[in-house]
């Protein structure tokens, strides 16, 4: 039993030992390779290139209508029937409201009448002018009776104009009661029903038109970007406007920079700009908070770079540049402009040039890596 024990202790040292050393030797082989080298470490690069890049100035804005009515009556009346749904769009001209008319075509009769009667009598008196004329160069009449008469000529005359003022009038009232739209636009809600009496004094209008096609953005901006702005305007340039949401994630309309205010805001520093927008998708809607962003310049044929491979520290601006030997070297650089997830590299970059965006981490001057070139198929 004892020789058992001996022998059996011997061989599970031997094994054991060998097991270990085996171990050992398959992870240096995993981390040196056969000549003992540091493996490459997989990163996702990209690619500098050369392309055009927008100058942006932002400003917070609201969707402001171009034109906005308050429809009201301008005469007394009952309501009488609608011709519109709320949410309509409606054309300029088209029929709205119908107010009962009855009584102003009363009125029209009426005044026709009167003007029938007094044209009546201006034309006898214009008679009687006539013949007192040729009375008086017999001397039959007095001249003063001429005179009596061409005075009662004028005065027929000028009631005769009187008339056909109040017939227009009356017949102006008629034509309020059929109520039009003014302008393009979309009719809200309803503010009176049929039946009710209407008063050309009421303070609430009947319907509200918005006119949303075109429609307009009005943002603001520092005081501190107006002159480059005013040098582009006063050059006849129209400035491209974008209209994007809350976000800035996704972009709702494209428009042209149309109005510049006339004053700048001495509490805030800012001033006032109106970009108009064709709008003709309607998805600009009217009070909405959007985000204006205006081109104020193109930069064109410039060094461009995904702006996730760029690295900065307390000192520096820089990227882990590959070089041909799939080594990577720390490179300082200069970012200019910077739009979406692209940047302009004025200097330390070419256009062809690789760097590091994903895996930066593991990374450290002379590092080998595996480099997968982003979007690459």
């Amino acid at each position: 039993m004892a020789i058992l024990a001996v022998v059996a202790g011997g061989v599970f040292f031997w094994l054991h030992g060998n097991g270990k050393s085996t171990s050992a030797g398959n992870a240096a082989t995993a981390k040196g390779g056969k000549s003992g080298a540091p493996a490459a470490t997989p990163v996702v690069a990209t690619q500098a290139q050369t392309g055009n890049i927008g100058v942006y100035v932002t400003g917070l804005g609201a969707v402001t209508p171009i034109y906005t009515v308050t429809v009201k009556s301008r005469v007394d009346g009952q309501l009488m029937s609608v011709h519109f749904k709320e949410g309509d769009l409606v054309n300029q001209g088209d029929p709205l409201i119908e107010i009962d008319p009855r009584p102003y075509e009363a009125v029209v009769v009426q005044a026709t009448g009167q003007l029938v009667r007094d044209e009546a009598l201006l034309a006898n008196a214009r008679v009687d002018l006539t013949r007192y004329i040729t009375l008086v160069a017999q001397e039959a009449v007095p001249e003063q009776q001429l005179a009596t008469q061409r005075a009662l000529v004028t005065q027929y005359e000028g009631t005769v104009t009187n008339d056909q003022g109040l017939l227009d009038a009356a017949k102006l009232n008629v034509d309020y009661c059929h109520i039009t739209s003014p302008i393009t636009g979309i009719v809200g809600l309803r503010l009176v029903d049929p039946g009710n009496i209407v008063h050309a004094t009421d303070s609430n209008g009947m319907i509200v038109i918005t006119q949303i096609k075109p429609i307009s953005v009005i943002f603001t901006i520092s005081e501190d970007q107006l002159p480059a702005i005013l040098q582009k305007t006063r050059a006849g340039q129209k400035l491209p406007v974008e209209a994007w949401d809350r976000d800035l994630k996704t972009k709702l309309a494209s428009g042209t920079l149309s109005t510049i205010d006339n004053l700048i805001d001495q509490t805030t520093g800012t001033l006032k700009l109106r970009a108009t927008f064709d709008n003709g998708n309607r998805s600009l809607f009217p009070n909405q908070f959007v985000n204006a962003r205006l081109l104020q310049q193109e930069k064109t044929s410039v060094t461009l770079l995904a702006s996730a491979a760029i690295q900065r520290n307390t000192n520096d601006t820089y990227v882990y540049l590959i070089k041909p030997d799939n080594t990577v070297t720390i490179r300082n650089i200069k970012v200019g402009t910077s739009e979406g997830d692209q940047s302009e590299i004025t200097s330390g970059l070419s256009s062809g040039d690789k760097v590091v965006m994903t895996g930066v981490d593991k990374l450290q001057e002379g590092s080998k890596v595996a480099p997968t070139i982003n979007g690459a198929k």
